[in-house]
């Protein structure tokens, strides 16, 4: 059974960062690994991505080069999400995603990532 559980979020004032991370457990092939986020009223959208070797990464150019998706080097399958330079706007409930193969279509199609996890807080204030 596939489980990613996220963790990390906290609330923060502009200007500030976090490091979200996403452990997950139960994968037997690789995988795309996405971050998503959804803020009040919105729908769920792709911030980043990145396959569970590590070698390849996708980012949504929305995001405006403040977060940075990578894989953790001291713990074995689990991912992390630095956002530097929060914004408000930022505030959103951020969730983790694995995608198996095929990889056809955009990496940023939430409906091609079957195993979530449930998510982690993000507030910041102005």
């Amino acid at each position: 059974q596939v489980q990613l559980e996220e963790s990390g979020g906290d609330s923060v004032q502009a200007g500030g960062s976090l490091r979200l991370s996403c452990s997950v457990s139960g994968l037997i092939s690789s995988a795309f690994i996405g971050w998503f986020r959804q803020r009040p009223g919105s729908e769920r959208e792709a911030v980043a991505a990145i396959n569970t070797a590590g070698a390849t990464i996708y980012n949504n150019p929305a995001m405006k080069g403040r977060f940075r998706v990578s894989q953790d080097k001291d713990r074995n399958m689990v991912y992390l999400l630095q956002l530097n330079n929060l914004e408000p706007e930022d505030t959103a409930m951020y969730y983790c995603a694995a995608r198996p193969p095929p990889y056809g279509g955009s990496w940023a199609l939430r409906e091609k990532y079957v195993y979530w996890g449930q998510g982690t807080q993000v507030t910041v204030s102005s």
